[in-house]
């Protein structure tokens, strides 16, 4: 018996979620995921990390490893027609999902409690957490000097701008969902997913007590984002550059600096095991996750970590 607590982002940490699931009993993995992406677009509240999370879990997330599969795009097309802006495009179970948060929350729903409710509705077991009920944005800061919210520049502008400065407005004035702290303190386990440090994971450490809470766990894992130094997906890696951190796996360890007992690597990163040697020990394996098996594969490596 372990208990795992997992900080989650999007893609990768919703595959790593999903390995884990594959392997812990239904009492001993808890997720928390990042809401710093979270925003109203089309006039409903999206949480894209969660609802990532949420669908990958329940094996109905969509080819490119969000939205869900087979989905139609019907109340896209017609706001389309309507002369709408539909880049940032929801499909239309997507969608009802949203609409359904977006009520509740008007309501005055905690997004905690509608996030366990959706999981019910998609078959999941597992505790899923907001690392906030509050409102925390993270906002980006191009080389030009211009602010951006994050699905603005993630999705509208494809992340092609160079990013000078994060921030996680709001942050400052959350406090963690009901469990998320003692998620932390009780679990055998924290494992912090293979994703983007800046964009992901910082916002979840930027909520009061989260950090705190992580730097006195008794172990803590990290699964790097980076392939021979660069992200599969997204920008992660370009995005760690500009806001000044090291190269590679050496950024990494940078970006969690004071919170790491170990940091896992793909293989083809093998010589950071010594190279990087120091008081955070480095591990090698193929970190590639795509499929269930996979990620159940490394997840069982890292739990044989401790």
């Amino acid at each position: 018996m372990m208990k795992v607590t997992l900080l989650s982002g999007g893609v990768g940490g919703a595959r790593a979620s999903r390995g884990f699931d594959s392997v812990l009993g239904s009492d001993e993995l808890t997720i928390v995921v990042n809401v710093g992406d979270d925003d109203r677009i089309h006039g409903v509240h999206v949480s894209a990390d969660i609802d990532t999370v949420l669908y990958t879990l329940a094996d109905r997330e969509g080819p490119q490893g969000w939205g869900i599969a087979g989905d139609t795009f019907t109340a896209m097309d017609r706001l389309a027609a309507s002369g709408q802006d539909t880049r940032f495009r929801l499909g239309d179970a997507d969608l009802a999902f949203c609409i359904d948060r977006t009520k509740a929350l008007d309501a005055g729903e905690r997004l905690s409690s509608v996030v366990a409710r959706t999981a019910v509705v998609l078959g999941i077991t597992r505790h899923v957490l907001p690392v906030t009920d509050g409102t925390l944005r993270t906002r980006i800061q191009t080389s030009a000097g211009e602010w951006l919210a994050f699905q603005d520049y993630f999705v509208l502008r494809g992340h092609r701008d160079e990013v000078a400065a994060v921030e996680y407005t709001g942050a400052g004035l959350t406090k963690p969902a009901p469990g998320v702290l003692d998620a932390i303190s009780g679990a055998d386990l924290v494992v912090i997913a293979p994703s983007n440090p800046p964009l992901s994971v910082w916002p979840i450490l930027a909520v009061p007590g989260v950090r705190d809470a992580l730097a006195r766990a008794r172990r803590v894992i990290a699964v790097s984002p980076l392939f021979a130094g660069i992200a599969l997906k997204g920008p992660a890696h370009r995005v760690m550059a500009s806001l000044g951190l090291p190269a590679g796996n050496a950024g990494v360890l940078v970006a969690y600096q004071g919170l790491l007992t170990d940091l896992v690597v793909d293989v083809d990163d093998a010589a950071d095991v010594a190279r990087l040697s120091g008081d955070v020990v480095i591990h090698a394996v193929d970190t590639r996750i795509t499929r269930r098996v996979d990620a159940a594969r490394l997840a069982s490596f890292i739990m044989g970590l401790t």
